[in-house]
């Protein structure tokens, strides 16, 4: 896995990036209420406003971390968004990306890094 200063975790399986939001990130939004996903198809570049995430505290927009298209979106968090609360890391990805670039996943913290920079 890799992860992003903007809280993002990328895991590859199957040529594709599968991206979703770290425990960190889920704790600091407090209990999630509201999840707007991306259309499967759609083509994003690198900081694209991909989710937008609505909590209890705030509103937040998850960025594409990757050039490339959505092949899939969990439409599970659009009924139970809380999921991410529960689940962060494992079920409760956002959606998956076939990468135009794949080595923009070189960009990225690995897990230790991430770790360092969170305490």
């Amino acid at each position: 896995m890799k992860f992003t200063e903007e809280h993002e975790w990328l895991r590859e399986e199957d040529g594709e990036i599968v991206v979703g939001i770290t425990e960190h990130a889920a704790e600091q939004l407090g209990d999630i209420v509201f999840v707007e996903l991306p259309e499967v198809g759609t083509e994003v570049s690198k900081d694209d406003e991909c989710v937008v995430i609505e909590s209890v505290k705030a509103a937040s927009d998850i960025l594409a971390p990757l050039d490339g298209e959505i092949t899939e979106v969990n439409e599970m968090l659009v009924e139970d968004p809380g999921k991410i609360n529960e689940d962060p890391m494992g079920d409760a990805w956002f959606f998956k990306i076939k990468p135009s670039e794949p080595s923009q996943m070189d960009d990225y913290m690995t897990e230790a890094e991430y770790k360092d920079m969170i305490s």
